[in-house]
């Protein structure tokens, strides 16, 4: 079975992802293009060009910095940039416990790994919130790269935002 998922400020999205939930279901997940940030600057860098784009988190960062630091981030970067189109996705790795606290706290777009234990619950949870689980983490542009920034704009344009 295929689903196509589209939240409502990605209807002119066009970076497909192919993830594999731990259901086995085979799901094609529409997104903006991904960026990797690693803080405020890297967010609000990765929104000043005023294209769509997926602000996503370092692999893991809800272990070692948690929901919260995303959220405020998150909040931050679209504070400074309200015009520009934005999704955002924290990355759990395999943490389930952290990914139902990112739940509870408001962050609804999660990437959790497919074998994370209740991996099927927490997908449940984020839906009826509105979100999605991702079983990994989409392509993505790392502002912890030399010359990210130099690369941001063509990254966006060549992935589908402009």
């Amino acid at each position: 079975m295929a689903y196509v998922l589209l939240m409502p400020c990605e209807l002119n999205a066009v970076n497909r992802l192919n993830v594999t939930m731990a259901s086995a279901i085979k799901i094609d997940m529409i997104v903006h293009p991904a960026v990797i940030v690693h803080g405020v600057a890297d967010a609000k860098a990765a929104l000043a060009p005023g294209l769509p784009v997926t602000l996503l988190s370092a692999p893991g960062a809800a272990l070692f910095a948690g929901c919260l630091w995303w959220r405020e981030i998150v909040a931050a970067a679209r504070m400074a940039h309200p015009e520009t189109e934005a999704t955002d996705i924290l990355d759990c790795a395999d943490a389930s416990g952290m990914a139902m606290g990112a739940l509870r706290s408001g962050v609804c777009r999660l990437v959790l790994w497919p074998d994370a234990p209740g991996w099927a619950g927490v997908a449940a949870i984020a839906e009826r919130q509105g979100g999605f689980v991702l079983g990994g983490a989409p392509p993505a542009l790392d502002m912890a790269q030399r010359n990210a920034i130099r690369r941001l704009h063509a990254w966006l344009c060549a992935s589908g935002g402009g």
